[in-house]
């Protein structure tokens, strides 16, 4: 297949052309696909929803510390309001996906033109339902039908309306931290059964849509200000998720790639082989590319290709590269610079 570099979702600029140019003027030969760089307030991912819900009628803050979204603790939470019902028409209003892809996809149609890549495809980002719901409403509400049915529609009717506009040449990455995140904070016990009911509802959106809509999944820890929730004390967690994502999956809906985090954000992915051993039971099939989070700004180029070889040791197949998320939101956008040249090298430098 040939090993590609991904990059997850937000990219540095100020503008959309301006991030896509930059991705394509350092990877454009390599990349799997490429966003329009989810610049301003969508660079804080699921952030720009959640302050568009304050002005949501159907419902009211709730708790969330300074709502300034300095840490998880102080991320914006809201309530239905006494004797309201959440409307999926008002919760869709909060989302800005469909209006940034009628932005961004003629510039994106043009500059892969001119980047010699007509067969690039535009990757727009999506949050799961199960995300949206859980993050603007907390963590136990966001499973109750009364937050999520309506978190579901609103997002099924962007996707759908994109992939009307969009055809082919649009591939849909379905982000969702949540379902890993609730895998990886299960006891033992816990862990298969909290996967099975999470891959349930991740799959409910591509099964919304209609047949050959393509799409990919990304797996992650959370990246808030380059920190994450939780961490993993091997990889099982996202194995778990994986698999049973792919288990559930629906007929006729492409699945494309699937994107599993290696590093916790600012935490650099672990060296020890215990840690990875888990990949052995990974049951996805060939036809789904493995994206493997592990480019990080705190290892040497060497120190990438060694863990590079490791993963795939384990696992028993090429792997394309990526960072653990986006790149727009890093402390500094050396970073993501540097992101990029390690992609390259890894998939210049190291054929699989």
């Amino acid at each position: 297949m040939g090993r590609k570099a991904h990059l997850v979702g937000s990219i540095p600029g100020a503008s959309a052309t301006e991030a896509m140019e930059a991705a394509l003027s350092r990877l454009g030969p390599y990349l799997l696909t490429l966003s329009d760089g989810e610049t301003g307030q969508r660079a804080w991912w699921i952030g720009a929803c959640i302050a568009n819900i304050a002005a949501n009628p159907d419902v009211e803050l709730s708790g969330g510390g300074q709502h300034n979204f300095s840490s998880y603790d102080d991320v914006p939470q809201f309530r239905i309001k006494d004797g309201g019902t959440l409307s999926a028409a008002n919760l869709e209003s909060c989302l800005p996906y469909e209006q940034a892809f009628t932005a961004s996809f003629p510039l994106f149609r043009d500059l892969r033109e001119k980047y010699g890549r007509p067969d690039l495809p535009f990757q727009v980002g999506i949050p799961g339902a199960l995300d949206l719901s859980v993050d603007a409403f907390g963590f136990e509400a966001g499973f109750d039908p009364r937050y999520y049915q309506p978190s579901f529609e609103a997002t099924a009717s962007q996707v759908n309306k994109i992939a009307a506009a969009g055809g082919n040449d649009t591939v849909f990455q379905l982000e969702t931290p949540a379902a890993l995140i609730a895998v990886a904070s299960a006891d033992d016990a816990a862990a298969t059964p909290t996967a099975q009911q999470v891959a349930a509802l991740t799959v409910q959106l591509p099964a919304a849509v209609p047949a050959g809509t393509r799409f990919g999944v990304h797996l992650c820890l959370g990246d808030l200000n380059h920190k994450s929730m939780v961490g993993m004390r091997d990889i099982t967690p996202a194995v778990l998720v994986a698999n049973e994502i792919v288990a559930a999956w629906p007929a006729d809906r492409p699945l494309e790639f699937m994107h599993v985090p290696f590093a916790a954000a600012e935490e650099p992915p672990s060296f020890d082989p215990a840690f990875y051993a888990p990949l052995s039971e990974l049951n996805i099939p060939s036809s789904v590319r493995f994206v493997a989070g592990c480019i990080h700004e705190s290892l040497s180029g060497d120190k990438q290709v060694e863990l590079l070889r490791l993963i795939e040791s384990h696992l028993g197949r090429e792997v394309d590269v990526a960072a653990a998320c986006g790149l727009g939101r890093r402390p500094d956008v050396s970073q993501a610079w540097d992101a990029m040249e390690k992609a390259l090298l890894l998939v210049e430098k190291t054929p699989a």
